[in-house]
């Protein structure tokens, strides 16, 4: 993929932590598959981010395999595409280090997440997870990114990675693109099957919580059909007053290609338990050629090692160039290549 100047760019990522869920299909890759074909678009494996928490390592790198055969089986073609690791581009970290220079104290301890993992990870609060939000930052900004597909959840972040690029332009002359959120409105937060109230967590303990890509028939079956509800019988899309149903409505609606209306229609009258099984079976039928690829796609190491140079490469031809443009104006004496 070569990036071309009439169209804009995309930049977004996955952390290589655990199996991915629907909610991050949903929410996020799949949406990619579209946008691949509209934009300059850049997706990353993020797995310096993924380290801010403890993690095996032989499953940390196995989880980065398993996550790019996965983009790749969702519909993600390399040669549409930049896929890469994002610790094959040291840029990201050279980058986030000279962004933490424009960046206050106070901006980071309102990060709602980092409060968040705070309460999970009480004893393990080191400086990755503060400093998270500006490496994001980097990862947006190296690319002059447009747009930023992200979950609501991370809008926040997406809000820091503006201002610090109108400072640093502000400071030092124009450098950087100033990104937008891209929001979709369906399926962009898809919620706990036992905490509707709550994102759909891959970091969940709770198994019945969380629907994987991964998943086999019987293990997405019955999860759905142990799907937190309400006291009610009808099946109707009020986020407010019934999220269990909400949440299942949107889902339904994602993997079946039908409106909220049309599934309000179809389940008029109908109890909870054919509701459920209804959109467990549409699950199933959505990822089953998703996973068939997917489990083809990940044997072929070669084939996924080269994928990796190629998209490192791709990626560090226009993360540097605007590196470079990034150390001259604050004074570094310019690298000899």
């Amino acid at each position: 993929m070569h990036i071309m100047e009439n169209k804009k760019v995309i930049f977004s990522g996955v952390q290589p932590t655990g199996k991915i869920t629907i909610g991050n299909y949903l929410g996020a890759i799949k949406n990619w598959t579209t946008m691949q074909e509209e934009f300059n678009s850049i997706f990353c494996v993020v797995d310096l981010h993924s380290i801010t928490v403890n993690q095996v390592p032989a499953e940390l790198r196995k989880n980065t395999f398993d996550l790019l055969a996965l983009y790749i089986a969702c519909g993600l073609d390399p040669q549409k595409s930049i896929l890469f690791v994002q610790s094959h581009v040291p840029a990201h970290t050279e980058l986030a280090w000279v962004l933490n220079t424009v960046t206050m104290v106070g901006e980071m301890n309102r990060m709602t997440q980092f409060k968040d993992k705070c309460r999970k990870h009480a004893d393990n609060i080191n400086m990755g997870l503060m400093d998270y939000p500006v490496l994001m930052a980097a990862d947006i900004l190296l690319y002059q990114t447009d747009l930023v597909p992200v979950g609501i959840d991370q809008k926040q972040h997406v809000e820091l990675a503006r201002d610090v690029a109108q400072r640093f332009n502000n400071k030092y002359s124009p450098t950087f693109v100033v990104p937008e959120c891209y929001t979709p409105k369906v399926g962009a937060k898809i919620m706990s099957l036992q905490e509707p109230t709550a994102k759909m967590s891959k970091s969940d303990e709770n198994e019945n919580a969380v629907v994987t890509m991964l998943d086999d028939k019987d293990a997405i079956m019955r999860k759905f059909k142990r799907a937190v509800t309400d006291s009610d019988t009808v099946v109707r899309f009020d986020p407010e007053n019934k999220p269990g149903v909400s949440n299942l409505l949107s889902i339904y609606s994602c993997f079946s290609g039908k409106t909220i209306e049309q599934a309000e229609i179809e389940f008029e009258g109908k109890g909870y338990g054919d509701f459920k099984t209804k959109v467990a079976e549409a699950v199933i039928e959505g990822v089953a050629p998703i996973q068939a690829e997917q489990q083809r796609i990940v044997k072929d190491k070669a084939y996924l090692e080269e994928v990796l140079k190629d998209g490192a490469y791709r990626a560090s031809k226009l993360a540097y160039k605007t590196l470079d443009k990034v150390y001259r104006k604050v004074g570094f004496i310019p690298r000899v290549r």
